[in-house]
């Protein structure tokens, strides 16, 4: 049986375990240490460390202070890893906390934090999601049920002091462009609700300074929310720092790709099993600036899709230059709208989106002046035909099941 390294209690505050840190900083010491080849588990808080709670009302997503996010469990030091190296990461396995078989998703409020949709959907609401095995669905959001791919939302490797001080002047830089809006372009360093792990006192108080916010995927990988990094995955990571400072958190039991509702996936507390390995100076080798990984070989096995096109055309009309980003979010908007043809209000669509395993690809980006992108729905995640017909689409809600949503104060 492999050893559990970092175990978490749900009942307590995040902030009084020290095998936990919720900032990227290379002065907090090693969790625990490994040798290459070992194989463990480590367990995780869901990203927030508890505060978002199973039940009726999204006044914990309105009200949650983004400050305080991700908790992530490690860091994990591997012996003999140095600057320079690859750390190759083996997933062998994920699932939920035997004690928490549920997830969340949810809006952030516009006013904090908001999200890909954030101007259609500007306040806080949230949806449950039951797990049984390897299924999931919701009392909010009735009709559909899918099998989960589990993976970490965030993981990654701690940075040196260098690559710190180059993530914190370009995003202070970025903010300084627009410091007023809504919501902010990043987020810069907030100490006075920094975690650092084992890292106490003034040496803490130091470090907190400086410490990187965890919300942005950045050279060394961090939040990504790549939902093929499940079991069986393999990520070559950046080393950066002796030891390499291997941190991981923000478990989702299943995600769309682009986690477009920002609270996004169904966000859980659980555990991962990990294999370590190292590849000497495989940075150079093999021109490595940010991680690389091979999908699991295994996914949830739906074949058909329905597939909805977006063009960089934005929703009031106006033509952007080949802009992905605006194709994206016409894709989900188009799709979004067509699901309410069968009952659904908006937010339930759009919570859908951002937890089934919808797949999201860039489809064109050379016809000047419309990028086009593409959103994927597997159609049998759903206890009714969403397909286009002669008789139009028949109604399988009737508006009697609503998602929580909580005003602004």
């Amino acid at each position: 049986m492999a050893e559990t390294l970092i175990k978490v209690d749900l009942t307590q505050s995040a902030y009084t375990n020290e095998m936990v840190h919720n900032r990227w900083h290379p002065d907090i010491p090693m969790a625990c240490w490994v040798n290459p080849g070992d194989d463990f588990i480590i367990e995780t808080y869901d990203w927030t460390g508890g505060f978002i709670k199973n039940n009726d009302s999204a006044d914990d997503v309105r009200d949650i202070d983004l400050s305080i996010v991700h908790f992530l469990s490690g860091p994990v030091g591997v012996k003999g890893a140095e600057p320079g190296d690859l750390l190759v990461v083996d997933l062998l396995d994920i699932g939920a906390k035997p004690d928490s078989q549920w997830g969340f998703n949810g809006f952030f409020s516009k006013q904090n934090g908001g999200g890909f949709l954030t101007d259609h959907f500007p306040l806080a609401q949230k949806s449950i999601w039951d797990f049984k095995g390897m299924f999931t669905s919701s009392r909010h959001v009735p009709g559909v049920e899918f099998a989960g791919l589990i993976h970490p939302g965030l993981i990654g490797c701690l940075p040196d002091k260098k690559m710190l001080e180059t993530w914190n002047k370009r995003e202070v830089d970025f903010i300084a462009t627009n410091p007023t809006r809504v919501p902010p372009l990043a987020n810069p360093p907030f100490p006075s609700t920094a975690h650092m792990g084992k890292l106490k006192g003034a040496e803490k108080d130091k470090a907190a300074l400086t410490g990187a916010r965890t919300v942005p995927p950045r050279e060394h990988g961090g939040n990504c929310d790549i939902k093929d990094l499940s079991r069986g995955s393999k990520i070559y990571f950046p080393v950066y720092v002796p030891g390499a400072g291997l941190s991981m958190g923000d478990l989702h039991f299943s995600q769309g790709d682009g986690e477009i509702t920002f609270c996004g996936a169904i966000e859980m507390a659980g555990w991962l099993h990990l294999r370590v390995e190292i590849i000497k100076d495989g940075m150079s080798k093999y021109g490595i600036k940010n991680p690389v990984f091979k999908p699991s070989p295994i996914t949830p096995n739906y074949k058909d899709y329905l597939i909805f096109e977006g063009i960089s055309v934005d929703e009031q009309g106006k033509q952007h230059y080949l802009d992905v980003n605006v194709a994206y979010k016409q894709a989900c908007l188009n799709a979004i709208n067509y699901l309410t043809k069968f009952g659904y209000a908006p937010d339930q669509a759009y919570s859908i989106l951002g937890t089934a395993p919808v797949q999201g690809h860039i489809s064109g980006v050379v016809d000047i002046p419309n990028a086009c992108a593409t959103l994927w729905i597997p159609t049998e995640i759903f206890d009714f035909d969403i397909n286009p017909g002669a008789e139009g689409p028949k109604k399988f809600l009737d508006g009697s099941v609503k998602m929580p949503i909580s005003p602004d104060k």
